[in-house]
């Protein structure tokens, strides 16, 4: 998706596309429905229920645990968003509605395989705009508690990530299209059974289940089937970065780098790169790739609208 710099058109859906399914955290069902929208729209969520749009964008997120939660500052907010942002940026859209009918975006099956197939479903059209992108010009790194996020110089767009739980996990991924839908797209989220009650307890994970996340006990994968990948952790780390990064407006042009890094750190290394004018410049895209077709039979897809 992210390679050479030129010109090349903006992007969004041929049609309107629709899923159901459960709310992560609100464990409630909710309704969404991605529909078309015009050059320089961008990714624009829109909560049917409160009657309030929020611009999906790095300044509208708020704090939040375990995911990444967009707030229109007037107490209405959209959760969940970084699987479905992920698969809009794997697949190259720049302008979309995203209509739902509560606080959250539906886990689905705990990656962003099932927003791909929406999208690919949907078809993809190019526009008479041209689509920019965010070029890294020096590095910007921020650190907390052993984590740390970076941004570095590159000439198209690549990612590496470690992490360190008990079984620690490392990788290393440049992107060409179809990149993101092979290598990341399926990686699910994933948790500790004995973590479970705790989220709960706090009002969270209460949608969580084996259908929608990898559940570990111990060193054992509790999943019917085990893992899609022998380093799904890791791939799924990348998975949420690339959707919060995208919370930047528009693709970046440059490494992104993660150690043990999470939702709340990736947003803080936007907040650290827009605040620092001589770390990036705004460029266009010689190629919107990243759209070849897959199909992902987990999504609960409606038909299009």
């Amino acid at each position: 998706m992210w390679g050479d710099m030129g010109i090349a058109p903006q992007q969004t859906l041929r049609a309107a596309t629709a899923c159901r399914g459960i709310g992560l955290h609100c464990g409630k069902p909710v309704t969404m429905r991605m529909r078309p929208a015009a050059p320089y729209a961008g990714i624009v969520f829109h909560r049917m229920d409160a009657g309030a749009e929020i611009r999906a964008l790095w300044s509208s997120t708020c704090e939040s645990t375990l995911s990444t939660v967009l707030s229109n500052g007037e107490g209405i907010r959209v959760g969940t968003i970084e699987h479905l942002m992920a698969a809009l940026a794997g697949c190259g859209i720049d302008n979309a509605v995203v209509e739902l009918d509560g606080p959250e975006v539906p886990i689905m099956d705990g990656s962003a395989a099932p927003f791909v197939y929406m999208i690919e479903r949907a078809g993809i059209v190019p526009q008479d705009a041209a689509r920019r992108a965010i070029k890294i010009l020096k590095p910007v790194t921020v650190n907390e508690n052993g984590a740390s996020a970076a941004l570095l110089p590159e000439h198209g767009f690549s990612m590496s990530f470690e992490i360190d739980y008990d079984n620690p996990q490392d990788i290393t991924l440049s992107f060409e299209p179809g990149t993101f839908e092979v290598e990341l797209a399926p990686a699910r989220a994933f948790g500790l059974i004995d973590d479970l009650p705790r989220l709960q307890a706090a009002g969270l994970a209460l949608g969580g289940s084996l259908d929608n996340a990898v559940v570990v006990s111990g060193s054992r994968v509790l999943n019917q089937g085990g893992l899609r990948y022998a380093d799904e952790f890791v791939r799924h780390k990348l998975l949420d970065a690339i959707g919060d990064l995208y919370l930047a407006g528009a693709p970046i042009i440059g490494h992104f780098r993660g150690l043990r890094s999470g939702h709340a750190l990736t947003r803080r290394l936007l907040a650290t790169l827009f605040a620092d004018r001589n770390a990036w410049c705004e460029t266009t895209m010689a190629e919107a790739g990243w759209i070849d077709t897959m199909a992902w039979p987990q999504a609960e897809t409606l038909a299009p609208a």
